[in-house]
């Protein structure tokens, strides 16, 4: 089968196409023909090798053996399920997630890291859908703790995670403010935000009136990276927030070591893939509840994903970038 894989670190030109088998499947696995996957954040760090100067790098070294096959969300057809699976058959359409290696012909999923998807929704919509929708919804519900009527300020709306949060967050009955550069304001709004600051042009601390119950920080800062701890954003967000309340990162890091300020509730998590929540995921889009933005979509091709990921470092940026095979047929 097909997979495009990294054959050593650096700029996009590293992807090579190759020739790998089949993936054997466990007795709780399924394996998917992939329609579709996206790209993350994390598949940049991986790609450039800046994971290899993280203070997490050492978390990572099982993972960073070449060729590296990247992408941890697909969408596609159910080919063989394992002898222990019990909730998917050949046929089904599903969304799910792995902790690498997407871009390729065939994955290979836990049962519990799927959701059938309906009908009514592209191979491409819930290719983009599983890691920013789950990150977004236990951020929100799992770790927030979310209630109708609380003020939350969630940074960088337009993005992946943050278009999915604004959502879910209005839905849920919150007062939603947002930051987006000024070319995203129309389109945060119309997603269900009551507030968009240009975090560009003003200091978000001085535009938000009323102390914010929750921060959900998704915005990539250059010193939190190095760190691991809150950065020149982390520090602006504490300061919104009022005593008592809560801020959940999924950038730093090292936050649930970092002193407690104001008997705020400061917390890192990365999303833990679960049939249950994905389910809810799916329910949300099947309704209408939840659109996952596609930015645009690209080949699944070695000179597609090249031209992905050189859009992904672009801006403006909004939403997903996603790999489609259709596209490649």
């Amino acid at each position: 089968m097909k997979a495009i894989a990294l054959t050593s670190f650096g700029i996009p030109e590293v992807l090579k196409e190759l020739e790998l088998p089949i993936p054997s499947l466990t007795d709780t696995q399924v394996l998917i023909e992939m329609r579709a996957s996206s790209i993350n954040p994390a598949d940049y760090l991986f790609r450039s090798g800046a994971i290899l100067q993280s203070p997490m790098a050492h978390k990572f070294q099982d993972q960073l053996q070449l060729p590296m096959v990247l992408g941890n969300e697909v969408a596609g057809i159910v080919q063989e399920v394992g002898r222990k699976v019990t909730q998917f058959k050949p046929g089904d359409r599903v969304m799910g997630m792995i902790q690498r290696g997407s871009y390729m012909d065939y994955v290979a999923v836990e049962e519990d890291h799927l959701a059938v998807i309906p009908e009514s929704l592209s191979f491409e919509e819930a290719g983009a859908a599983p890691t920013v929708a789950l990150t977004a919804w236990q951020a929100l519900f799992e770790h927030g703790h979310l209630q109708p009527g609380q003020r939350i300020l969630i940074q960088a709306g337009a993005g992946g995670v943050g278009h999915v949060a604004v959502q879910l967050a209005k839905q849920h009955g919150a007062y939603v403010i947002a930051t987006a550069r000024d070319y995203n304001h129309d389109f945060v709004r119309g997603l269900g935000a009551d507030e968009v600051i240009d975090y560009t042009k003003a200091d978000f601390t001085t535009q938000i009136t009323d102390p914010v119950d929750i921060v959900l920080d998704t915005a990539k800062d250059a010193s939190t990276f190095g760190t691991g701890l809150p950065g020149e954003i982390g520090e602006k967000n504490f300061s919104v927030i009022k005593d008592g309340g809560t801020y959940i990162s999924v950038v730093a890091f090292g936050i649930n070591q970092y002193p407690k300020v104001r008997n705020i509730y400061a917390h890192f998590f990365q999303a833990q893939p679960n049939r249950t929540d994905f389910e809810s995921i799916a329910h949300h889009m099947k309704d209408n509840k939840l659109k996952i933005h596609v930015n645009e979509t690209f080949a699944f091709t070695v000179q597609g994903l090249l031209q992905a990921y050189r859009k992904s470092e672009e801006l403006p940026k909004r939403g997903k970038i996603v790999i489609s095979k259709n596209l490649s047929l």
